[in-house]
């Protein structure tokens, strides 16, 4: 597939999830800045003023007036430091707020496919339990027949009846059918409650908080549970593989933010390629996702889709936040925004794409972690 050269790595203008708390901020600073400027004009007051053009008694007034005014606005500064870092906290708490409200609505808007996930291996195993409960009757009358043989024989009496019965219920209950059958069955139920499992794991380990502390992560089996949480999205449009590096190191992250930008991307891989398929002809894409290192220092997780490619018209506003193309309802225009803050800000790391325009030119996004703690948080 062939690709344009990636763009550079584009900051989000303005706004976003915290626009109020950045403003408030904002405002702060510049208030300090005008305060800090009124300071420096009086100090400068006090020790430029011509001694020669008044006298010990109208300097030392002057002195004083000038004194209490520094003092003033040197509380006033004091005050409106503490305020802005009241401020700053406060924006911190909310930018972690929304994360977890951006993790929580990709939870619900996946939560129908997760739903539908866990009850096919659900039915299918209910189904098979009950096919083997019904066998365990027929195999119950084939068994009281052959018994029925056995005491016949025991009497020395005449075997024709008893054995004419025996065959008559091995051919009513299809007994060489139950008994190829039902191995198997018992099979696909253990691998559907197998699967119930690994999607329920996947879950808890997906929405288990990693508390903002870093830790060492091995990305694979973090791939893996993105990729299991978000099938039902991608399971109908596309082939998934993964591909990942033998020498690829853990990486000193933030697990569950990682993941959520994982998923984030998977989810927007599928909603892509639903856009080239057309019925009869391209019935389904692919979505590859690979490891790999890069260079000494970082770690490449490439998410690779063949559907239209990103128009060019649109390519420096994708990471900008609440800009997106899907319907009214659809989503938020937070995903990629807050998954550019997660890897940069947070991580240190670098966010970015490669695509081209046409049917099937296909996007890749980029998420280059570094393997040593870096960022906010570290």
């Amino acid at each position: 597939m062939e690709r344009a050269a990636a763009p550079p790595v584009h900051t989000p203008d303005g706004g976003g999830p915290s626009t109020d708390a950045a403003s408030t901020v904002a405002g702060l600073q510049r208030k300090l800045a005008a305060r800090d400027k009124v300071i420096a004009v009086l100090k400068k007051r006090v020790t430029a003023r011509d001694d020669s053009a008044a006298s010990p008694l109208a300097t030392l007034q002057q002195n004083v007036a000038l004194g209490k005014i520094v003092a003033m606005k040197t509380r006033e500064l004091s005050e409106e430091r503490h305020e802005l870092q009241r401020a700053l906290t406060e924006l911190g708490r909310t930018q972690a707020a929304l994360l977890q409200a951006q993790k929580m609505e990709s939870v619900g808007q996946l939560a129908a496919g997760i739903a539908h996930e866990i009850n096919t291996p659900a039915q299918y195993v209910r189904d098979n339990v009950a096919f083997v409960r019904k066998g365990m009757d027929a195999v119950d009358e084939v068994l009281a027949a052959a018994l029925a043989v056995i005491d016949t024989a025991r009497g020395r009496g005449g075997l024709e009846a008893p054995v004419e019965a025996f065959e008559a219920a091995v051919r009513r209950t299809r007994f060489d059918f139950l008994r190829s059958q039902m191995p198997e069955a018992l099979d696909q139920s253990l691998e559907g409650l197998e699967r119930i499992s690994t999607i329920v794991g996947a879950m808890k380990r997906f929405s288990h908080p990693s508390a903002g502390v870093k830790e060492r992560v091995d990305l694979r089996p973090l791939v893996e549970t993105a990729v299991t949480v978000a099938r039902n999205e991608w399971k109908y449009l596309a082939e998934l593989e993964t591909d990942f590096a033998g020498d690829v190191p853990e990486v000193c992250c933030l697990r569950d933010e990682i993941g959520q930008v994982l998923l984030n991307l998977v989810v927007n891989a599928a909603h892509a390629i639903a856009d080239s398929l057309v019925p009869g002809e391209r019935d389904k894409g692919r979505i590859a996702i690979s490891l790999r290192r890069f260079g000494d220092r970082h770690v490449d997780i490439r998410v690779a889709d063949d559907g239209p490619g990103i128009p060019e018209a649109i390519r420096t506003r994708v990471f900008d936040p609440f800009f997106t193309t899907k319907p009214v309802g659809k989503g938020t225009g937070q995903g990629l925004a807050m998954a550019y803050s997660t890897v940069v800000e947070k991580h240190g790391g670098a966010l970015f794409f490669e695509t081209a325009d046409g049917a099937a030119a296909g996007t890749t996004f980029v998420v280059r972690l570094p393997i040593e703690a870096a960022g906010v948080g570290s």
